[in-house]
């Protein structure tokens, strides 16, 4: 059984979306980051950085919630999060998926920080460019695939959920307000919420 170690209000909840959209039992660890859990020797052997979530599979242990996304979308094919290999909506797949770390999360700490990085310095380029080209593919939507909800779909949303919504770090715009009422008015989704919730 999947074993989740976790932690509420952190990115934690991309992975919990995530599960509870599998339909797979699972068994959750609360990691409390608070206390410094997260720096026991313990949960260092399973995720090194001392950061949640992190996720056991056996001998298998994974960090970094866009690596868990793919690892458990494609550990259960039958779940659809994700398109098989050989699909032509693969590639786009992975394109957004890893959007989120690489984009979507420096793009919120600037917007946040109101740190000034010149966009030719910044791997992500401009807070502007990555919110106008998520836009832009919602514009698309309803979905980043189109009219197929994918891991890559819980990963963005859940980063614009929490910028957004939680803690108001973002403006929203009307494609990412369309966009976050149909991630949360997924059974999943909301199910995630209560967990975190406690």
């Amino acid at each position: 059984m999947l074993k989740l170690y976790w932690s509420p209000r952190s990115r934690s909840f991309t992975t919990l979306w995530l599960l509870e959209e599998t339909g797979q039992p699972y068994e959750r660890v609360l990691t409390d980051i608070s206390t410094g859990a997260q720096k026991s020797p313990e949960f260092l052997a399973v995720n090194p950085m001392g950061k949640v979530p992190a996720l056991k599979d056996g001998d298998v242990a994974i960090a970094e919630s866009a690596a868990i996304c793919t690892y458990v979308a494609d550990r259960y094919p039958d779940a659809k999060l994700a398109p098989p290999l050989g699909d032509a909506k693969r590639g786009k797949y992975l394109q957004w998926l890893f959007f989120a770390p690489s984009c979507i999360e420096p793009a919120i700490l600037q917007a946040y920080t109101k740190l000034e990085i010149p966009p030719m310095s910044a791997a992500w380029g401009s807070t502007a460019q990555v919110f106008d080209v998520l836009e832009q593919a919602l514009d698309k939507g309803p979905w980043l695939l189109g009219d197929t909800f994918s891991a890559a779909d819980i990963a963005i949303g859940s980063g614009m959920n929490f910028a957004i919504r939680l803690f108001k770090m973002v403006p929203s715009r009307p494609a990412f307000d369309r966009y976050l009422d149909l991630c949360a008015a997924r059974p999943a989704f909301q199910r995630a919420e209560k967990i975190a919730a406690g």
